[in-house]
């Protein structure tokens, strides 16, 4: 979506003294926008360009309020590694890090042997550093979407579909240098083993459509499964939410709605937590078998 073409989200009916609109609502926290909520002075309208011409298209790269959360996700990323690296540095190599360190060093110990070394096989040290910044990145993403005034850059499916791209064109070019142009034909071009004469041709027919249709379905099922979890996550807990507006004119069950209401974000939030770090190992996860598949020929 081009900024241009993004509606106006930075203020809510309520504000103007409008009835409740959960819709209005749920659009304003997960849609993107113009616009960006800041502490203490609201909703500030962020700058917008002129579109420029690329390839005869009119692309405006006026930023968006998931524009600034893709910045804030990678400045963050990269003062969390580089503070880490450094404590690793200067406790010596020879001493386990304490604190984040610790922790970081763990994650990345893990993703290096248990997922890369292990889904990628020979040659996997090449993609380390593509796979941890994935995990660590879409992370940092998805857990902005649970602090105040922040946001899911991941519930963008351009997002997403961008990042998936990404794994896309990693595995298909490096599988080309890998496999050679022989080999790489051989799997668009499939015929299962054994087959000869007019079978082989017949079965090669058939199969390569479907060899086609599965190096798509990768990438945009890698889009699609962390879109529709952030999505879904954040949607049902503004729903929930909402329950305190609609029904909070009830004067025996105000507080008992609002309650409920509050005790089940409060659950769905901690589960929020979990799913924002196990749709990042999953991402991380794909993206290293897919390369992995890629790799080698048999």
């Amino acid at each position: 979506m081009t900024g241009a073409s993004l509606p106006l989200l930075g203020t809510t009916p309520q504000e103007h003294g409008g009835e409740f609109d959960l819709g209005e609502m749920l659009a304003h926290h997960i849609l993107n926008s113009n616009t960006y909520e800041l502490p203490l002075v609201g909703a500030v309208r962020l700058p917008q360009w002129d579109p420029v011409a690329i390839a005869g298209l009119q692309v405006d790269l006026s930023p968006t309020k998931h524009v600034v959360l893709l910045l804030l996700a990678a400045a963050i990323t990269c003062v969390t590694i580089l503070a880490a690296s450094r404590t690793v540095v200067a406790q010596g190599v020879d001493r386990a890090p304490k604190g984040l360190a610790n922790a970081i060093e763990a994650i990345v110990v893990f993703l290096r042997d248990d997922l890369c070394k292990e889904y990628i096989g020979h040659g996997y040290q090449r993609f380390v550093p593509l796979i941890l910044t994935m995990f660590f990145f879409i992370l940092a993403m998805n857990l902005l979407g649970l602090v105040p005034w922040g946001g899911s850059a991941t519930g963008n499916l351009a997002v997403t579909a961008a990042l998936a791209l990404v794994t896309f064109l990693v595995t298909e070019v490096s599988g080309f240098f890998k496999l050679g142009p022989k080999g790489y034909l051989k799997t668009i071009f499939f015929a299962p083993p054994g087959t000869e004469g007019a079978v082989k041709y017949l079965m090669m027919a058939l199969m390569t459509p479907v060899e086609i249709l599965g190096k798509v379905v990768k990438p945009f099922a890698l889009a699609m499964r962390l879109f529709a979890n952030m999505t879904a996550g954040h949607l049902l807990i503004f729903s929930l939410l909402g329950f305190i507006f609609f029904f909070g004119d009830l004067a025996l069950g105000r507080w008992f709605i609002a309650g409920g209401s509050y005790l089940f974000v409060s659950g769905i939030l901690v589960l929020e937590l979990l799913i924002a770090m196990i749709q990042a190992y999953i991402f991380a996860l794909l993206s290293a078998v897919f390369i992995g598949l890629m790799q080698h020929e048999h």
